[in-house]
């Protein structure tokens, strides 16, 4: 690894690493505000402008320069919000009272577990979606995520600490030799929870917001392969530090059903949540590279 990216990943660090004290002292509710204006301004030192720009008018190819710029500044908001909410995730997952997440289709969660079955849960990157997986393995259900690690080693060990300990136990990291471990856990009762959203080299092309995209076929092998049923969950914040976590039915696809097709209809989902409140979906990934 190259010096100067050592030396980044240390200043980046240092900065989170302040940034999350501050924030424990100052309480939920103030530092998840402060964060969110903070964030709006100095978001882009962290992420390239450039990709969320391109990325932003790809989906949305008549919105004015103006618009793409809300939204962009927006996500930042967001942003914000999830990095000052990291130190409180004992706080939601010890809330017993649904204070903070609303769930709509906890119903269907029940019945997952009525029937002790298996599936896969899909989602992307919505505000603070580290509080779904946390809100499913809440509920009971027997789970394992797969992950992306941060690029930056020094911040990624204390969110992979943090994740393990409060969202899901069961952390799988992306990456196909990981998979043997995605299938044991699967084979032994455990549902799996992954996002869709991110780019990935061993996957396929498929439409998404009209350009092809490189996109997991993970649910859809387990489809395939399995009978899995598919059941997509989506996240919003809906004010301040309150969400609404909907669980939507599950899809049924035949087994027979051939890999583009359910990845093209997966995707489909995934525009439609992003049409809802596109600030809410972190646009910083190179989705179309």
């Amino acid at each position: 690894m190259k010096f100067f990216n050592i030396l980044r990943y240390f200043v980046e660090f240092v900065i989170i690493f302040i940034f999350l004290i501050i924030f424990k002292l100052l309480g939920l509710n103030l530092s998840s505000f402060i964060s969110s204006k903070i964030f709006r301004l100095i978001g882009h030192f962290f992420r390239s402008e450039k990709i969320i720009t391109q990325n932003i008018t790809q989906a949305f190819p008549l919105k004015s320069k103006i618009e793409i710029k809300k939204i962009s500044q927006d996500m930042w908001k967001y942003y914000g919000r999830i990095l000052a909410e990291y130190v409180y995730l004992k706080k939601f997952r010890e809330d017993k009272k649904n204070t903070f997440i609303e769930i709509k289709g906890e119903e269907i969660l029940n019945d997952i577990k009525n029937k002790n079955e298996n599936v896969i849960f899909v989602s992307g990157h919505f505000d603070n979606f580290e509080l779904m997986a946390l809100s499913l393995e809440k509920s009971g259900i027997n789970l394992s995520t797969i992950y992306r690690p941060l690029n930056n080693f020094l911040l990624n060990s204390v969110m992979e600490s943090l994740r393990k300990k409060y969202i899901c136990k069961n952390q799988i990291k992306k990456g196909r030799a990981n998979i043997r471990n995605l299938i044991k856990n699967f084979k032994g009762g455990s549902s799996v929870a992954l996002m869709i959203d991110q780019r990935v080299s061993e996957g396929i092309k498929s439409n998404f917001f009209n350009k092809e995209a490189y996109t997991t076929t993970i649910p859809a092998q387990f489809v395939r392969k399995y009978n899995t049923k598919i059941v997509p969950i989506h996240i919003e914040r809906t004010y301040g530090v309150k969400f609404k976590l909907e669980v939507f039915k599950p899809i049924e696809f035949k087994k027979n059903e051939d890999i583009e097709t359910i990845t093209n209809e997966l995707n489909n989902w995934l525009e439609k949540m992003i049409l809802r409140n596109p600030s809410q979906w972190i646009w910083s990934h190179n989705r179309w590279k």
